[in-house]
């Protein structure tokens, strides 16, 4: 991997990222979030009314110890433990209780070793998604499906002092809010609309969050692939 180009969402401009700063709710908890791909960045910069900067770096991955939960011996699953364990998730049933805790004890990685995490972004409509399948409304073929809709890519995590040593700060292009913020707004409302639709379909053979706990699937076995 070596040098790669990162992009990073903000109303500011940010040339020195503040290792330790940001929330602990994130996806995968406290880090300075990333994307490859500037024009997404630049829809999550802006808010309605306000213009947003996609500030670029040049990040120096040799020696860095990285996780990359796209990689073939990891499931969504694994995703979803992380998302569960950092976000917060009003629980409204028992089966949402459950579904959290098994996810919690089965697919729940350290990652307290790394410093990069390559993995999904979750915003409100991802979020959405993940709830629902844990809530036993998709099936995990759906969730796999429904991850797709935004085409928002993978996301890059910076998590160790030593990771943000060696992230350098190139530049920062301005987003213009009143053409990213309504960009914005149309991948969420089509990925939500698409996923409503999927929604009403019945996957009769499909794999529920009351399977995995039924059958006692673990992160090792092969109907989770």
């Amino acid at each position: 991997m070596c040098k790669i180009i990162l992009y990073h969402g903000s109303n500011e401009k940010i040339e020195k990222p503040v290792f330790g700063k940001g929330k602990a709710y994130n996806d995968y908890g406290r880090g300075f979030y990333c994307s490859e791909h500037i024009e997404l960045v630049k829809e999550w910069s802006c808010n309605e009314g306000v213009d947003g900067f996609a500030n670029r770096y040049e990040l120096d991955t040799s020696g860095l110890k990285i996780l990359n939960l796209s990689s073939e011996e990891y499931t969504i699953l694994h995703w979803l433990a992380l998302l569960v364990e950092n976000r917060r998730f009003r629980i409204s049933t028992p089966v949402m209780r459950r579904g959290i805790q098994w996810l919690r004890d089965y697919f729940l990685l350290d990652i307290s070793e790394y410093d990069l995490i390559i993995g999904y972004r979750a915003d409100d409509s991802y979020f959405s998604f993940a709830r629902a399948f844990i809530s036993n409304e998709i099936s995990l073929n759906q969730l796999n499906y429904s991850m797709r809709l935004g085409k928002l890519g993978e996301q890059y995590v910076l998590k160790s002092e030593k990771a943000f040593k060696q992230l350098v700060f190139k530049s920062a292009e301005l987003a213009d809010n009143t053409i990213y913020y309504a960009r914005r707004k149309t991948r969420d409302d089509d990925a939500r609309n698409a996923f409503f639709t999927e929604l009403e379909k019945e996957d009769v053979n499909g794999i529920y969050m009351r399977d995995i706990i039924r059958e006692e699937m673990k992160s090792d076995d092969v109907r989770l692939r």
